[in-house]
């Protein structure tokens, strides 16, 4: 991956008197590292009216072409050939494959702990109240630190971050299962351990997110973004229903140390990279004001702010399923932990439809964002309403299809439009909206449920999306003087749906 200081930038289009967008093309690496902080929105490919008019590559120098890393296949002053792309191309990286392997094993732990500690809350306390300040512990962290952890990720290498990450997250888990197999455990115990588990995540995540460009490159970072949520789908689809056997058989002691032994993959994984094969970027060095040199490079970004306030809104409220799931098996269907487990193996079977259907995408799209977002609220909205457990477990699959969908657009379109020496800062703010709004949210939504029952607190979880969804849409095409295209037409110049200029 080049530096920031080589990079090659790419001529300016031409302009669009139709359009105020004009300035500029799709953001690139190259061309976000100089970028002005108060450029205008800047739009996906597909959606971009300049596009349309802009010069064809054989118009342009060849060495202007592309942004791409350098070609370490090149030999004899010959070019490489173009890597053949792919659902799994991100795949033919050998770290990756021991990152991605390692992650299977460590997710499905992971979700064997949050359906055992769900139920665990709710078995000790009867309360839906208790599970949301839970989740809210585990997340509060993230909206206090966030920031901060992006900071170390860009500081320190990434690798050694995670080996103490995640190791660290294997010792709290062995805590956990300590304290329940004994009989000792109290609920102030799991607060206080979920609340060690959201400040090692400060750091965790973002060195996470921002690894995975090291390991595959700028060309394989968005399959490779698209497969890690696959990867964390597969492992939602194990992990509840191992759990539910445990917990059934064993009690929801083993089921945090399984977790707790998860761990090992991932660290072995990363132990046995090769570090000549990775792209690191240069360690920013210690200074003062970075952290706020990355809110200020997000300010004048809007093609980064609009995104993360959508995700914010919907991670807030949205993605409150560790309640709404655990009381609507409770309560309304009253069923027991197998079932429980099973809804949420319905919503992971969604979700890794929709990862494996975004890994055939080259770049996340704009439409494709808020119209992902706007389904997810109305089908959320919907099963808020559903006669019964089945129809609620089918309404779920959609759910999860459209929420990953979501989830790893956003992910995609913030990396590939940040400049390296940026990206730790700008993805912790993004996990800092999606994650750190979970303790506001929780809570408020655990307390509605309790109070009015779980089907009127899924109902306004999903009503607060569709409009999110619905008023951020409106904005993003205000502020890039957009409107919304239909063209019924047929052929791959034609698109269904799209954003294009207003006439002048």
């Amino acid at each position: 991956m080049p530096s920031l200081t080589g990079a090659t930038t790419e001529p300016t289009r031409p302009t669009n008197p139709t359009s105020p967008l004009s300035t500029t093309g799709p953001a690139t690496e190259a061309d976000t590292a100089d970028a002005p902080l108060a450029s205008p929105l800047v739009v996906p490919s597909d959606d971009d009216p300049d596009e349309r008019t802009a010069p064809t590559p054989a118009d342009r120098p060849s060495a202007l072409r592309h942004h791409a890393e350098p070609d370490r296949a090149a030999e004899d002053g010959k070019p490489a050939k173009a890597k053949r792309g792919g659902m799994f191309s991100a795949l033919s990286n050998r770290n990756y494959r021991y990152f991605f392997l390692g992650q299977v094993v460590s997710n499905s732990g992971t979700w064997i702990q949050r359906v055992a500690q769900d139920w665990l809350v709710l078995s000790l306390t009867g309360s839906a109240f208790a599970v949301g300040i839970t989740t809210a512990m585990q997340f509060l962290p993230m909206l206090l630190f966030g920031l901060y952890g992006g900071v170390l990720s860009d500081r320190f290498p990434k690798r050694k971050l995670l080996i103490a990450t995640q190791g660290s997250m294997g010792v709290l888990a062995a805590v956990l299962a300590v304290l329940t197999l004994t009989g000792a455990v109290q609920v102030w115990h799991i607060y206080l351990l979920a609340f060690l588990l959201g400040m090692v995540t400060v750091v965790d995540n973002p060195t996470r997110q921002t690894f995975v460009s090291e390991m595959v490159g700028k060309k394989d970072l968005g399959n490779a973004v698209s497969l890690n949520a696959a990867n964390f789908q597969t492992a939602r689809l194990i992990g509840p229903a191992v759990a539910g056997g445990l917990m059934a058989a064993f009690g929801t002691g083993w089921a945090f140390a399984i977790n707790a032994a998860s761990f090992a993959a991932v660290i072995l994984g990363l132990l046995a990279m090769r570090g000549s094969e990775l792209h690191p970027y240069p360690k920013q060095p210690r200074e003062k004001g970075q952290l706020r040199a990355g809110l200020h490079y997000v300010a004048g970004r809007p093609d980064l702010i609009w995104p993360i306030v959508l995700v914010g809104f919907i991670g807030t409220f949205g993605f409150n399923f560790a309640i709404i799931l655990s009381a609507f098996a409770y309560h309304v269907f009253h069923v027991g932990p197998g079932l429980y487990g099973l809804l949420n193996t319905s919503m992971a079977i969604g979700s890794l439809v929709g990862a494996l259907l975004a890994a055939r995408r080259a770049r996340p799209r704009l439409r494709l964002l808020v119209g992902a977002a706007l389904a997810f609220g109305v089908l959320e909205t919907i099963a808020g309403w559903a006669p019964s457990y089945w129809v609620f477990a089918a309404l779920l699959t959609l759910v999860g299809v459209f929420g990953l969908t979501l989830n790893t657009a956003a992910n995609s379109l913030i990396q590939l439009r940040t400049t390296p020496a940026m990206r730790g800062r700008v993805m912790s703010l993004y996990m800092m909206v999606f994650a750190g709004g979970t303790p506001l949210g929780a809570p408020l939504v655990g307390w509605i449920t309790e109070q009015y029952g779980p089907r009127i607190g899924l109902l306004i979880c999903g009503l607060v999306s569709t409009v999110a969804a619905a008023v951020i849409g409106v904005v993003i095409a205000r502020v890039g003087n957009l409107r919304l295209s239909f063209d019924l037409q047929r052929g791959p110049e034609h698109q269904l749906i799209a954003f294009v200029p207003r006439q002048a």
